[in-house]
């Protein structure tokens, strides 16, 4: 995938003065030697700090390693002065994690105290209003804090990513769409750029792509991915062409950030203005790594980001849609799946899912708005049942008073044929009747979700509480007898 960004980490050791430098330097080389057997490249930084003159060089010889990520590591209790001077220094996402005794036969010469040393560390850092992402239990062996430093690696990739993002949008939200229409204070915040576009610059910029030597090739493309789901094959070359626009646009626009993300309009006037509908378009630049939401939805297409780096992989943005009739439940779902009917849902677009996340996948026309508009102009869906298997559906949003929130709900597609139309799928979340009426209903959630193909959210929580999201404000379904503060209790 293009537009990804991607972590380099470094591990700095820190070391009290009152303790043997030797003791965290060897646990430091000990760690390294872990991480590289089981995961691959990790910089190891030579200066074990013990000062702040320690630290300035520690600091000069990560950044010549070009490093992006650094991990500070107690190998003994750890200078709480010089080690969060290296978390405020260094220009990246931070994480602190710490050496456990190896022995009982050596607790003289032997101990560190690391495991006291977290806590000051962690005091320090909340002084200095300094981020660093601290694992649920930051104290182990050297294979285990190699483990640690593995999940770090995507909470960094989603950092790094966002502190050089650029959302670039067209258009206002459609009529009626209030509910993807969020202030931008946020974005910023979160340290995202973003540029509006009027949908006449879009138009311009298609239009001076008539007739570009390129659009061969991608219609070439677009053939060879759709094989015998190529049903409108009248409606390729324009979708190239406009496939060229935007990623000629995303060339031209990026100026000083390193990646981009796309909140894109589809209707009312796009249809009959450039004579199709740009879903397949939208699932092809994010199969590429160019995530693109439909209907103008700013945070969705930031969701859609911060997933796609994490996963490593495409996602794509759905209608938490309609729910599954009681007769399809009880013949295809009731005792084959453990979910209730109120545990089950459909999620829905009308053909921006990337056909490798399809089950199967057709190009066809947009059902919905051929019941208004002639069906010529409403080509340009890649619709199909989405595959089975597990995922995450979450969302980074702001309310409209400008308030940070998210949730994540862990579930799967089920193995349940839709029998409708658009990109669509037999979502279940365990306790998601509860979760749609305390989370996403009482909290003023619109009704796109992003969905990433696998189970994420302990990455994804993370990465929520590490941008400033409050801990009070990340929701996920809970389970069975653990009460929402809404919920009725004699319900």
């Amino acid at each position: 995938m293009n537009n990804m960004p991607k972590e380099k980490i470094g591990l700095v050791a820190v070391s009290r003065d009152c303790f043997p430098m030797t003791l965290s330097e060897n646990r430091r080389k000990a760690v390294v030697k872990a991480f590289q057997e089981k995961y691959g490249d990790i910089y190891e930084c030579p200066v074990c700090v013990e000062n702040e003159i320690h630290m300035r060089k520690a600091l000069a010889d990560i950044r010549q390693a070009g490093c992006n990520a650094l991990v500070v590591y107690l190998g003994n209790f750890g200078p709480e002065t010089p080690e969060t001077l290296l978390v405020k220094e260094f220009d990246g996402p931070a994480m602190v994690i710490a050496a456990a005794e190896e022995t009982g036969d050596n607790l003289i010469q032997g101990r560190g105290d690391a495991y006291c040393g977290v806590l000051n560390a962690s005091y320090n850092l909340k002084l200095r209003n300094l981020k660093a992402y601290i694992p649920e239990y930051p104290v182990g062996t050297a294979e285990e804090c190699a483990d640690m430093i593995s999940e770090f690696a995507p909470i960094a990739r989603a950092i790094i990513g966002l502190n050089s993002l650029k959302i670039i949008s067209f258009g206002p939200r459609p009529q009626n769409f209030l509910a993807c229409n969020a202030p931008i204070k946020q974005l910023y915040n979160l340290g995202v750029e973003i540029e509006e576009n009027s949908e006449l610059d879009l138009f311009e910029a298609f239009n001076n792509h008539a007739g570009d030597g390129r659009i061969p090739d991608v219609v070439a493309e677009m053939e060879k991915e759709l094989g015998a789901g190529n049903k409108k094959p009248e409606i390729l070359t324009k979708l190239a062409q406009y496939e060229l626009t935007l990623m000629d646009w995303v060339e031209e626009h990026r100026e000083s950030r390193d990646y981009v993300a796309i909140a894109g309009k589809c209707w009312p006037a796009f249809q009959t203005q450039f004579g199709f509908v740009p879903c397949y378009v939208n699932s092809r630049l994010t199969q590429k790594g160019i995530p693109v939401s439909c209907e103008v939805d700013i945070y969705g297409a930031l969701s859609e980001f911060i997933g796609t780096v994490i996963s490593q992989d495409a996602v794509t943005l759905l209608d938490i849609n309609n729910s599954v009739p009681a007769d399809m439940y009880e013949n295809e779902i009731k005792g084959k799946h453990n979910y209730s009917l109120k545990d089950t849902f459909m999620g829905f677009h009308c053909g921006n899912t990337a056909s490798s996340k399809l089950s199967f996948c057709e190009m066809k026309y947009q059902l919905i708005m051929a019941r208004s508009l002639p069906i010529e102009v409403t080509n340009g869906t890649l619709e199909g049942d989405i595959a089975p298997g597990d995922i995450t559906f979450y969302r980074l949003q702001s309310t409209s008073d400008a308030k940070i929130r998210a949730y994540i709900a862990q579930g799967e597609v089920l193995p349940v044929a839709t029998r409708s139309f658009g990109a669509i799928g037999v979502f279940a979340i365990p306790q998601m009747g509860r979760f749609y009426r305390h989370v996403l209903i009482e909290k003023n959630y619109p009704h796109h979700g992003a969905v990433a193909f696998g189970h994420f959210g302990k990455t994804l929580y993370e990465v929520f509480k590490y941008v400033g999201v409050p801990v009070e404000e990340i929701d996920f379904n809970q389970p069975k007898g653990m009460r929402y503060p809404t919920e009725n209790p004699f319900a």
